[in-house]
């Protein structure tokens, strides 16, 4: 014989079940459904790059500055990817850039989105090299692992959890490059980038700001400074040797 709680223990016990299996089959949907990314491996080949590396690995913010050709946008640009591909970093990249050197988007042809479309593709060319797929950039950016956005529309904004990528930081004023570091909020990382010695902005003042904002960073201990010199070129053998003799020559 049974009781009536034998029935309802079955009954309780059956219910149970069948809401975990709907739960575990959900869960197995989901996780087939939700999007993957790949990225290559990528190696330091210079003495600062590999410090670069190193500070990354260290959970420092980076302040990359110094000689074009040297790798600083690729560098951050695969180190940020591998921390999200490998679940370090739960919300997408952020790529913020200056609208130098027009400082006027009107003057470029199409709509706003197209005008800012201009400033994405180097990040473009990186994302599907690291990829492999000259599609890359699109599905990261469709399925929410990078956003892209220019320094005229972050006041009121707080970003959280994001690896903040900070790039062509030369041509931003100091209120610009102010305002982006005081949007970070809790588990940010932020990498700048930049030469100072290709500044196209127009006055003096304007480019002394990123300077002082390097003498800020330097007294931090939150972050690691790298300068990159000629020696540190990877791009190409002209570019190498062009930027030496520009130097050795004094111009």
């Amino acid at each position: 014989m049974y009781s009536n709680a034998d029935f309802f223990e079955d009954d309780y016990v059956s219910k149970k079940e069948k809401r975990q299996s709907r739960k575990q089959k959900r869960n197995q949907r989901e996780a087939v459904a939700k999007p993957v990314i790949r990225v290559k491996p990528i190696l330091p080949l210079t003495k600062n790059q590999k410090r670069t590396f190193e500070a990354f690995e260290e959970g420092k913010h980076l302040l990359l500055h110094g000689s074009a050709g040297t790798g600083k946008t690729f560098i951050a640009l695969g180190l940020a990817l591998g921390a999200v591909s490998d679940g370090d970093a739960p919300k997408p990249i952020i790529i913020l850039r200056s609208v130098v050197p027009t400082r006027d988007m009107g003057f470029l042809p199409g709509k706003l989105s197209e005008k800012i479309a201009v400033y994405e593709e180097p990040y473009r060319g990186i994302c599907n090299e690291l990829t492999g797929h000259n599609t890359g950039y699109d599905y990261l950016k469709k399925n929410n692992f990078v956003q892209f956005s220019t320094t005229s529309y972050l006041r009121g904004l707080t970003f959280r959890d994001n690896i903040v990528i900070v790039d062509e930081v030369q041509n931003m004023t100091f209120g610009e490059i102010d305002t982006v570091i005081t949007r970070m909020g809790q588990g940010c990382r932020v990498i700048f980038c930049g030469d100072f010695n290709q500044s196209d902005l127009t006055y003096s003042n304007d480019k002394r700001g990123v300077k002082d904002f390097m003498k800020i960073l330097n007294n931090m201990g939150s972050f690691c400074s790298v300068q990159f010199g000629v020696q540190d070129i990877v791009r190409s053998g002209l570019v190498k040797e062009y930027l030496i003799t520009k130097d050795r020559m004094g111009m």
